[in-house]
């Protein structure tokens, strides 16, 4: 091996060492050794040339894989995967049954989406599951990596790696040499079983049982908020239990009003009709995933004579101050929604337990309202005097459920048209991602926001990377050695 070749070696050695101990994040790591490797070949022609390192970043498999993060937001952003991860999530009695609960659904789900945003999107799923269910995350978060990375092994756009060596074989292989959408599927899949039923036998011992801080909601600041039950909701006739609205994180059912009368301390197995209004005792952060279970929406008409859509809405927290011209006046009599463009959904006063309609609260200096407004509604009144503070509830628009069929059908067409005809996944994955945006499943913005530069920088450095192996002699040398050490090893 000449010079080039042990420097490019020791750069990946370097690297790795980086890595390992975590000194800085993947992308700034291989950006880094890709930069080194670039100005070594000021000495040597042996090197990248710059054209050469950087042409990872033309390559369709960054474009490939960034575009279905836009794919994954169309499904999160619509609750298409709840549609899909609720039955089968449903209410584990243990830690085993939870994960197998959540492992064969995430490594199916893997194998036809890039691995990188299913574990983003089944997150906060988990998240809100281990809240409902009592059980500890980090018994769930391991699993959930390791189940997406090895379902995302079973098909060709499961994961970054098999969409990139596919690139390299068509650019580079022979003719003969095609990768097709379950080409490694007969390995992959029963890889992935045998991994899954790994983890599930030694995963008790190994993961350790550590839970988040518990928020006390008789400290934190509560709001009492109605919602109604919509008469064609996918929870009207099943019990509070079936609906999953028993063991809700931070918040629960205080009363239901039906027909003119009141139902308190309401059992688990009171059934729900349509046109029920459900009155709730919660943290903020309920009340968001309140207005996201589909088929409950808020109990005032006002929210629905906003003018912007409502997809397009966020929560909205503002404390009101002494010089609000709505002091004294109730929400109804003050026109709130025509002064400020917003609706007061729900009211937190101190201690003070709130019990009247929201229409008619009589508005109070230091009242804290939580509001449905337009994203623009912080900005316009940051500054203004009728307002103490006023902040934006972080990932707090409603979900898209009406949409949510669509995005489903758009996945299997992508999923379809790579397997049943001669269509290349980047082709295939642009038209589901624009169809998204273009039938509104996510917005252009939520888009752009969804795609994780940090793991398209970090594939298209490593592919520069690779080529300096390459170009250096020194994946051919490490491979020669490699077969030279284990050949006395070999068949005779």
């Amino acid at each position: 091996m000449g010079w080039e070749a042990w420097a490019t070696i020791a750069t990946i050695g370097l690297m790795t060492v980086v890595l390992v101990r975590n000194l800085a994040g993947p992308d700034t790591v291989m950006l880094a050794g890709l930069t080194l490797l670039m100005t070594l070949g000021l000495w040597s022609d042996r090197f990248p040339t710059i054209a050469e390192a950087v042409a990872g970043f033309g390559n369709k498999a960054p474009i490939t894989i960034g575009v279905l993060f836009v794919v994954a937001e169309g499904l999160r952003q619509t609750g298409a995967m709840s549609l899909l991860t609720q039955p089968l999530l449903g209410q584990p009695r243990s830690v085993l049954g939870a994960q197998v609960r959540l492992m064969f659904p995430v490594a199916a789900l893997s194998a036809f989406l890039n691995n990188t945003p299913i574990v983003a999107m089944f997150m906060p799923v988990v998240n809100d599951w281990c809240k409902k269910t009592g059980l500890s995350p980090s018994k769930l978060y391991i699993p959930l990596s390791y189940a997406a990375i090895m379902g995302g092994s079973c098909t060709l756009i499961g994961t970054a790696t098999n969409i990139v060596v596919k690139g390299m074989v068509d650019r580079a292989g022979p003719d003969d040499v095609q990768i097709g959408m379950f080409t490694i599927s007969l390995i992959g899949v029963p890889a992935a079983v045998v991994g899954v039923s790994y983890i599930l036998l030694v995963s008790k011992k190994l993961l350790p049982d550590r839970r988040p801080s518990v928020v006390d909601i008789d400290q934190a600041r509560r709001y009492t908020v109605e919602m109604m039950v919509e008469p064609t909701s996918p929870i009207a006739d099943k019990t509070i239990e079936q609906a999953g609205l028993r063991h809700l994180p931070g918040a629960y059912l205080m009363a239901i009003e039906r027909a003119g009368q009141q139902l308190l301390a309401v059992g688990p197995d009171e059934v729900l009709r349509g046109g029920d209004r459900l009155i709730f005792v919660g943290i903020v952060d309920s009340v968001v995933d309140l207005q996201r279970i589909r088929g409950l929406v808020p109990a005032t008409d006002q929210v629905f004579k906003l003018d912007d859509p409502r997809p397009n809405r966020r929560l909205c927290e503002a404390v009101v101050s002494p010089q609000c011209p709505l002091i004294g006046k109730t929400i109804r009599e003050g026109r709130f929604r025509s002064v400020y463009n917003a609706v007061v959904i729900a009211v937190h006063r101190g201690g003070e337990h709130v019990r009247q309609k929201i229409g008619d609260i009589t508005l109070r200096p230091g009242d804290t309202l939580l509001i449905e407004a337009p994203p623009n509604f912080t900005e316009e009144n940051r500054n203004r005097r009728d307002f103490y503070l006023v902040s934006t509830v972080a990932d707090s628009q409603p979900t898209r459920h009406n949409k949510a069929w669509i995005a489903l059908l758009l996945l299997v067409a992508m999923v379809t048209l790579v397997t049943a005809t001669r269509m290349e996944l980047v082709n295939a994955a642009l038209l589901a991602g624009g169809l998204m945006v273009a039938l509104r499943c996510c917005s252009p913005g939520e888009a752009r926001a969804s795609i994780n530069w940090r793991v398209l920088l970090m594939i298209g450095a490593a592919l520069g990377v690779g080529r300096a192996l390459d170009k250096t002699g020194a994946a051919a040398s490490v491979a020669n050695t490699m077969v030279s050490a284990l050949e006395p090893y070999g068949p005779r």
